[in-house]
């Protein structure tokens, strides 16, 4: 027993005899490596760059952000369900429906939405306050330029621009189905189930038309299908109605009823017909049914596939849905843009306090979404770049952010 333990002893040893020798060239490069590896990881540490006092101010940027957005949402929700009080009781809304299904959608979307009005509240608001109790003078003795001073305010802006665009991407559309549907039902009353005289382009060469289709049913009449092949007509296909298949296991499945088929080669012309027919056709009922305000329901991926899948079908409702793609990726930079500006205004202590610099605040927060809304409107309503109008306010504000920047105390 003491043998065998002896001789796999020796086995050992000369194992790591062997690597040792073989290895001993590969030391210099691993040190190396190990050397640049700690450089690496220590150039990604966050604590290089955010001292204690970064993390005092990242702290009050936060708190107060998270604070102006409790204070007036909850002001909104006040006045939101006074306004629709009335209606909620006309249309029997049930009480679990108005929790979850819409004030539970409400918050999340118009926090959202107004986002960049609380940033620049919290930064106006706390920034002033530093200002006024001489912290910023403080820092500014100690040899710390304001260039220095934006570094935590930009880390809190990556924070909360990266959560604003996951939530506008991602999260809020999901909701938004479920807030729409009670409004349709329980505000307005009203919801979008037909739809008259649809045409669309499913291919190159390929055009439906739907004289009326009722999404209750999943169900089209007056239907035709037209096929062409050198801009000339070669198959014409009509049928009395036309049924979506909800249970097949594939999508795009329909089903014709009372169909008649006419194929045009040259001169010749040749008809079939019949009762029923399956049939695919690259199209769904979502397709065929527009509801206001749809764009806001698909999240960032899906949105571009229905751009992609539009556009292929020569849509002309297509630019609304391109607005609100570029539109989401512009908002998550207004953070920055409007934390310089904040930052700039109510870094100077001043008599009097922060009441003037808040209201210019706001009335900049305001001028910034009223002219994010009017470039919207106006590059759908007219023939402008979707991309060009999401970003015209940014680009206006990044000038006015520039020249407050030149204008901060050093």
């Amino acid at each position: 027993m003491e043998y065998k333990k002896i001789r796999k002893f020796h086995k050992l040893l000369r194992a790591w005899r062997w690597l040792d020798v073989h290895t001993r060239r590969l030391r210099p490069v691993g040190r190396a490596v190990w050397h640049v590896l700690r450089r690496v990881l220590g150039w990604l540490n966050p604590r290089r760059y955010i001292s204690l006092l970064d993390w005092y101010i990242i702290k009050k940027f936060i708190g107060t952000y998270v604070f102006s957005i409790i204070l007036i949402i909850s002001i909104a929700i006040v006045f939101d369900f006074n306004e629709n009080l009335s209606k909620f009781t006309q249309y029997h809304a049930p009480w679990r429906a108005i929790i979850f299904d819409y004030y539970a959608n409400f918050i999340p979307y118009y926090s959202n939405l107004f986002s960049p009005l609380f940033v620049f509240i919290a930064v106006i608001y706390f920034t002033s306050k530093l200002a006024g109790n001489s912290e910023i003078i403080a820092m500014m003795a100690t040899g710390m330029s304001f260039r220095r001073l934006l570094r935590p305010y930009m880390f809190t802006c990556v924070l909360i621009a990266l959560t604003t665009f996951y939530l506008n991407a991602y999260v809020i559309p999901h909701g938004t189905i479920i807030r729409q549907q009670f409004e349709n039902r329980y505000r307005r009353n009203k919801v979008t189930t037909a739809a008259e005289n649809v045409q669309i382009r499913l291919s190159k060469n390929t055009v439906v038309y739907i004289q009326h289709y009722d999404d209750r049913m999943k169900r089209g009449f007056g239907f035709s299908l037209d096929k062409f092949a050198d801009k000339k007509l070669v198959s014409h296909m009509t049928a009395s109605e036309i049924q979506y298949d909800t249970i097949a296991d594939s999508k795009y499945h329909w089903k014709a009823n009372n169909w008649k088929i006419r194929t045009l080669k040259g001169l010749r012309e040749t008809i079939t017909s019949g009762a029923v027919k399956d049939t695919m056709l690259l199209m769904e009922p979502a397709d065929l049914i527009y509801s206001k305000g749809q764009q806001e329901t698909f999240t960032s991926p899906e949105l571009l596939q229905y751009i992609s899948k539009q556009t292929s079908r020569g849509s002309a409702n297509v630019k609304q849905y391109e607005v609100e793609y570029h539109k989401r990726i512009a908002m998550s930079f207004a953070s920055f843009i409007l934390t310089i500006i904040g930052a700039s205004l109510s870094a100077r202590k001043r008599k009097g306090g922060m009441g003037l610099y808040l209201g210019i605040g706001l009335g900049l927060s305001f001028a910034y979404i009223m002219l994010q809304t009017v470039s919207s409107t106006f590059a759908i309503n007219a023939d402008a770049p979707p991309m060009l109008a999401a970003w015209i306010p940014n680009i206006i504000f990044a000038v006015i952010a520039f020249f407050c920047y030149r204008q901060a105390p050093n």
